[in-house]
Order: structure tokens, then C-alpha cells, then sequence
């Protein structure tokens, strides 16, 4: 029960950390954060590899350095809809 309820704080903290390190706004606020910093995670770990401190199931520089690579490319997505609309 305590390491999901970690891991879904990580999530959290880590969408919010590469947010602000791409400087877009994230739709979906705390959930959006969450989903993004899940998603990061994983891509961070597909690119990057586990190194660095885990917390939560997390290799943290790892999870933030996808999740900044994803909330980039949903932000250039959403500029690329946005012309074509």
C-alpha cells in the first residue's frame, strides 16, 4: 500500500520537476503531472538506463530527464494541432 502511494508521489513531483524544466504548461494539473511523470519514467529508463538514487521505484535523474523529453514533445504536438486547426 506504502509503495504505491510513493510511487504515485514520485510521479507527481517528478511531472512537475520536467515541466518546469521544458517550461510548458502541462494540461491536467496533478493528474497530468502524474501521467507524465509515469510515462517519463519509463521512457527515461528505455533511453537512460537505472542509475543514480531510486526513490519509490524511481531512478530519479533518469525519470526526470524522459519526463522533460516527453512534456517537450506533448508541448510540440500540441503547437503543431494548434496551427493546423
Amino acid at each position: 500500500m506504502w509503495g504505491i502511494l510513493i510511487s504515485i508521489v514520485m510521479a507527481i513531483i517528478i511531472g512537475f520537476i520536467g515541466d518546469a524544466i521544458v517550461g510548458n504548461n502541462m494540461p491536467g494539473g496533478i493528474l497530468g503531472s502524474m501521467i507524465a511523470g509515469f510515462v517519463g519514467a519509463w521512457i527515461g529508463a528505455s533511453l537512460f538506463g537505472n542509475f543514480g538514487p531510486q526513490l519509490g521505484g524511481f531512478a530519479v535523474i533518469p525519470a526526470i530527464l524522459g519526463t522533460a523529453i516527453f512534456v517537450f514533445l506533448l508541448g510540440l504536438l500540441s503547437r503543431i494541432f494548434r496551427r493546423t486547426t
